[in-house]
């Protein structure tokens, strides 16, 4: 099994293969437009735009499970996303990561990665907010906040997993990588 194996929802509500971007690298995101990590889709936009004629495709996934963070409806979000950081990547319709209502292709990836923890400032803080939800944070690869991240290589494996206080200069680096 691997990412190529899934189906998620398009913002129109249709089906969308993932096997639809077999040879891509991708870089699958759950995101929420009244975060912290917000601004990170000015980095993420600026990469697909370097990368995506050496084969990105970076796949914006709305999720309000973490401070109902991305509230709006699927239009409304991508309207603030266009308008305010100028995506031009692909963006899904809102989705869970956790718990009984994840979608498959988020089991998927959260069953086979680990939690890569917290860096920097900003992670002390998400720290103490995610261990009120999960005291077991640390031991389970369940997603802890919006921005993270998981890299796929081109033939549809998982190469790696950032969490949302992870450097972009790093996650940029491993993208250059793989490509």
């Amino acid at each position: 099994m691997n990412i190529y194996d899934f189906k998620v929802k398009a913002q129109d509500g249709s089906e969308v293969s993932l096997a639809d971007y077999r040879g891509k690298v991708l870089l699958l995101v759950n995101t929420a437009t009244g975060c912290g990590f917000t601004p990170q889709y000015d980095e993420l936009q600026d990469l697909y735009e370097l990368h995506q004629k050496d084969g990105l495709e970076i796949l914006d996934f709305p999720c309000n499970q973490f401070g109902e963070q991305a509230s709006g409806s699927d239009e409304e979000i991508h309207s603030f996303c266009t308008g305010r950081y100028g995506i031009t990547f692909p963006q899904f319709a809102k989705i869970d990561v956790n718990g009984e209502n994840a979608i498959p292709l988020y089991k998927y990836l959260t069953e086979n990665t680990k939690f890569e923890g917290f860096r920097g400032p900003m992670g002390l803080i998400l720290k103490g907010v995610v261990k009120k939800m999960d005291k077991d944070y640390k031991n389970n690869g369940s997603i802890k906040w919006n921005f993270t991240k998981f890299l796929i290589d081109r033939n549809g494996e998982i190469a790696a997993r950032f969490e949302p206080t992870e450097s972009l200069d790093k996650v940029k680096a491993k993208v250059k990588e793989v490509l």
